[in-house]
């Protein structure tokens, strides 16, 4: 081969080198969270701060916090799980089946009592729920949601429970609840605070005292094959910007409430 012909082939073989297309990096599986529907409006804006801030995105799946603790146990591949009350992940953790130092509270919840603004009821208490022109009384299911626990508390705190008991349609979850409110399905409701500044509803708050805290937490899966990112995750929820988010939507912050 002369030299001449070897520099030809040798420079075609660089510039054939250099005309290759990038390599695409492959893009980082999204992190999977399992979150209370009380956080549905606070964790989407909270995931996109995330994201804008690390480059990670997250994919929320919204429900009951009992429903989402029971997928859990049975094997779904969530990454956290963000709960309306704490036990539930205590309930996770002693099965083994969280990373126990990863679990933190992030927030305190409050109930609202709201009504369909087209409806033309009036109810700014609860004891207003024993108007007979009221039939249809909207809560989460109390078995499995906690802030239908709560709504469930509260009625029997003032003791009418027995009393609108026949009344009441019980959503999945608080955001199912808040829906049938929206609708009119059921003009009346008690939802969580933090989802109830819509504008087809009015609503009151509840005076806290009339149920057990809801102190809501946290805590990273076990299983999670993106633990790094999961604890990057967590600690924003729980970082100044994070909190500004969950305070903005009405929660109270820890170091707020005991």
């Amino acid at each position: 081969m002369t030299r001449k012909l070897f520099v030809l082939l040798t420079f075609c073989f660089l510039v054939a080198c250099g005309s290759s297309p990038a390599v695409t990096p492959i893009p980082a599986e999204p992190l999977l969270v399992a979150a209370a529907s009380d956080l549905q409006f606070a964790f989407i804006e909270m995931g996109a701060a995330f994201e804008a801030e690390t480059g990670q995105k997250v994919v929320f799946t919204f429900g009951s916090t009992g429903n989402l603790t029971t997928q859990i146990e049975n094997g779904a591949p969530f990454d956290i799980l963000a709960a309306a009350n704490i036990s539930f992940v205590d309930r996770l953790t002693e099965k083994g089946l969280t990373i126990p130092e990863t679990q933190q509270l992030y927030g305190q919840g409050r109930i609202v009592l709201v009504v369909n603004r087209n409806s033309g009821l009036q109810a700014t208490s609860l004891e207003d729920l024993l108007d007979p022109a009221i039939t249809r009384i909207a809560i989460a299911n109390p078995e499995h949601a906690p802030y239908g626990q709560a709504a469930r508390e509260a009625l029997q705190s003032v003791g009418i429970w027995a009393d609108i008991e026949e009344k009441l349609v019980l959503g999945e979850n608080v955001s199912q609840t808040l829906q049938y409110v929206q609708t009119g399905d059921a003009p009346v409701g008690i939802v969580a605070l933090s989802i109830a500044d819509v504008p087809e509803v009015t609503g009151t708050l509840l005076p806290a005292e009339l149920h057990e805290p809801i102190n809501q937490a946290l805590a990273i899966i076990k299983s999670t094959p993106r633990e790094e990112t999961a604890r990057a995750f967590v600690a924003f929820v729980n970082s100044p910007a994070g909190r500004e988010i969950m305070k903005r939507y009405g929660f109270l912050l820890p170091g707020e409430f005991q």
